[in-house]
């Protein structure tokens, strides 16, 4: 009987420790399941503001170069292109970069672009124009709009060959360098049409085109023949024509980005610019350079280009509007800059600016020697590419007998 007791006692016991045991693994479970369902959540979570992490990074890079690369010297306020109205209601945003002075005309165009297209779109398209080299030198910020940090730029023509080969057409000595040339050629449809396509492979789109003048040599010593020439070390852009061409005529290139030119012409560095008289007059290469050689071989432009993805996601009645406002926009400033280009002249002239013209004979000798450039650059120029839709067998021939083009 009483083993009997102690037995029943003991099957108690061990009821009620399972019972327990029950109970405690039942909660450690929970507890489990939890903590799984809590790190799961996470993780999903996680993965869902990648891209928006990704996109604010993004972001805050080109407000920090932004902010590091705000021209802090007198005279380079933003403050008169200030715009007249609050943009901080415009559903979308376009950063567009520019290298040079917006006293220009060709690169004020981005401001009258702001202006017109939030006149258009009533307020819903925000151009947020940063001229002055803001966001760096052309080669850097072309990388910044193919990656879409940014989306647009007004580019040289020299600099946008890195990533448009077909653009360096305008670069070719005495083929597009007259105001006149430039206006038959942006007439000329399916020849200019074509030429705006160069960057479509790599995601950007080119709408129009401003210009900022003739080019020729600003100097620290005049030159006045081809002898002259070549004891001068010119500045060119970072661009394959360019080095080509001077290559061709024998001349010493250095290649350099356009924000480091004034440090360089003041310690003698470089002692020559390939460039127009209007921007050496206008953002003051005049003071240093006190002679120019007026040669005339081709038209500075600045091309408007836009990162294709961030114009595709506009409605469709919007990007008509961009485009639209963009190409009139273009067509009037165009016209201000010949003027410009005779007025700026007038100015740096009365500034004690020596102007000067090779010989005839010496121009002959130019124009020959930069024939070969044309051969040289032409299989690039002609390259096509899958969103071509016009697709000549000799597109630079073509051009060159549109444009009554002679060695």
């Amino acid at each position: 009987m009483n083993e009997l007791l102690v037995q029943s006692q003991i099957d108690i016991k061990k009821g009620e420790i399972m019972e327990r045991s029950s109970v405690n693994l039942g909660r450690s479970m929970v507890w489990v399941v939890a903590i799984v369902f809590f790190l799961f959540g996470s993780l999903l979570m996680s993965c869902g503001q990648k891209e928006d992490v990704a996109e604010s990074k993004k972001e805050a890079k080109v407000e920090e170069a932004t902010k590091a690369k705000t021209p802090k010297k007198k005279g380079l306020s933003l403050d008169a292109w200030k715009a007249n109205f609050d943009p901080s209601g415009a559903k979308y945003k376009c950063i567009v970069s520019n290298v040079s002075h917006p006293v220009i005309k060709g690169v004020y165009a981005g401001f009258a672009m702001r202006d017109e297209l939030w006149k258009r779109t009533n307020g819903q398209i925000y151009i947020d124009f940063k001229p002055f080299s803001m966001l760096g030198g052309e080669v850097e910020v072309l990388n910044q709009l193919q990656m879409g940090a940014i989306q647009g730029m007004g580019v040289s023509s020299v600099a946008a060959t890195n990533l448009g080969p077909r653009f360096g057409l305008i670069n070719l000595p005495f083929l597009i360098n007259s105001f006149e040339k430039l206006e038959k050629f942006v007439g000329s449809g399916k020849l200019f049409d074509h030429y705006m396509m160069a960057m479509d492979h790599q995601g950007i789109m080119g709408l129009d085109i401003t210009g900022y003048g003739n080019y020729g040599w600003a100097t620290t010593t005049p030159v006045k023949t081809i002898a002259d020439a070549k004891k001068v070390k010119f500045r060119i852009a970072e661009a394959a024509v360019n080095k080509l061409n001077y290559e061709k005529w024998g001349f010493n290139p250095v290649v350099m980005p356009w924000p480091d030119v004034p440090v360089a012409l003041k310690q003698g560095v470089i002692d020559g610019l390939d460039h127009t008289p209007m921007v050496c007059n206008i953002t003051k290469k005049f003071d240093v350079a006190k002679y120019f050689t007026q040669l005339n071989y081709a038209q500075g432009l600045f091309i408007w280009i836009f990162n294709k993805a961030w114009f595709n996601n506009l409605p469709s009645d919007l990007q008509k509007t961009f485009i639209e406002t963009v190409h009139d926009v273009c067509a009037d400033i165009r016209k201000q800059t010949i003027q410009q280009e005779i007025d700026q002249i007038a100015a740096a002239k009365e500034n004690g600016i020596e102007f000067f013209k090779l010989s005839d004979s010496e121009m002959d000798i130019v124009r020959e020697q930069g024939n070969a450039t044309h051969e040289k650059f032409a299989d690039e120029i002609n390259q096509l590419y899958p969103g071509d839709t016009y697709r000549p067998e000799n597109y630079l021939k073509e051009v060159q007998n549109f444009m009554g083009y002679t060695k």
